[in-house]
C-alpha cells in the first residue's frame, strides 16, 4: 500500500448510484478505512467481470486510488463464498447499511464495527431471531461511533437501576427513575446485557433504541426503517 493506493481491503458495498453512461459511484464501507465514495469507472458495460459483484451484502477485496474525497475503484474481487440475504433478512440488511451510512463520518476507521457488521450479517443469513440480531447491532453502532448508552445506573438519583422500578430516559439518554416510566428496571439491565431471551425485553429493547437512534439522527427519517415496518406489518 503506498500514500494512495489500497490494495485488497475488505469491504462491503453499501449502496450504489448510475454515473454518466457506464460507470457507478458506491458507498462502501471498508475494514480499515472507515466509509468511503469509489468511482467504478466503467463497469456497467456488458463485458465489465465487477459489475455483478458491487452489490451489497457480498463480501468484496477492493483495491482503490486516489486523495480525494471521490476515490477510483482499481479492482474488485469476491473475498470468500457466501449466502445471499433472501426474504425479511434482506430489508434487514438494507436498515443495517442505512444506519451505518447516516451514523458514520468517511474515512473514519471502525474495524471494530467492521467487524460487527460482518457477524451481523452471518446471523441473518443463518435465519437468526431478527429483532434481536438488530438490537444488538444498533447498540454496538451506538457505543462504536462515539456515543455512550449508559442503562444500568440511574445518575440523576445517584444509584443503580432496581429490577423492580420504572424509568424514563433523560436527556443524557441514560435511565431516570419514574413512576409513569414506561422502561422497567429488569429490561433496562437485560439490554445492556444483550440479553434478549424475553420477549418484553426485546419490545422495550425496540422502543428504546427507536428512541435513542431518533435523538442522536436529530429526528432525520429511516427509509428503510419505514420500509421494514411496513413488510412486518404485513406478515
Amino acid at each position: 500500500m503506498t500514500e494512495n493506493r489500497v490494495f485488497l481491503q475488505p469491504a462491503y458495498i453499501l449502496q450504489q448510484r448510475d454515473y454518466r453512461e457506464s460507470s457507478l459511484i458506491v458507498e462502501a464501507f471498508t475494514q480499515d478505512f472507515g466509509r468511503l465514495s469509489l468511482l467504478a469507472k466503467g463497469v456497467r458495460k456488458a463485458r465489465s467481470k465487477s459489475q455483478g459483484l458491487l452489490q451489497p451484502f457480498i463480501p468484496l477485496r477492493l483495491s482503490y486510488l486516489g486523495k480525494a474525497e471521490l476515490k477510483t475503484l482499481t479492482d474488485a474481487e469476491l473475498a470468500e463464498p457466501f449466502r445471499p440475504l433472501t426474504g425479511l433478512a434482506l430489508y434487514c440488511g438494507f436498515y443495517l447499511n442505512e444506519l451505518i451510512e447516516v451514523f458514520l463520518h468517511k474515512d473514519d476507521p471502525h474495524p471494530e464495527l467492521f467487524a460487527d457488521y460482518c457477524q451481523c450479517l452471518a446471523d441473518l443469513r443463518q435465519g437468526g431471531p431478527l429483532e434481536a440480531v438488530l438490537r444488538n447491532f444498533e447498540l454496538n453502532l451506538i457505543e462504536k461511533s462515539g456515543y455512550g448508552l449508559q442503562l444500568a445506573y440511574d445518575m440523576q438519583h445517584g444509584k443503580p437501576v432496581e429490577l423492580s422500578k420504572k424509568y424514563h430516559l433523560g436527556a443524557e439518554l441514560s435511565p431516570v427513575e419514574a413512576a409513569e416510566g414506561i422502561y422497567t428496571g429488569k429490561s433496562l439491565l437485560a439490554i445492556q446485557a444483550r440479553n434478549f431471551s424475553d420477549p418484553d425485553v426485546l419490545a422495550e429493547a425496540k422502543a428504546l433504541l427507536r428512541h435513542v437512534l431518533d435523538q442522536l439522527l436529530h429526528g432525520k427519517p429511516l427509509n428503510s426503517r419505514k420500509v421494514l415496518n411496513e413488510i412486518i406489518k404485513r406478515l
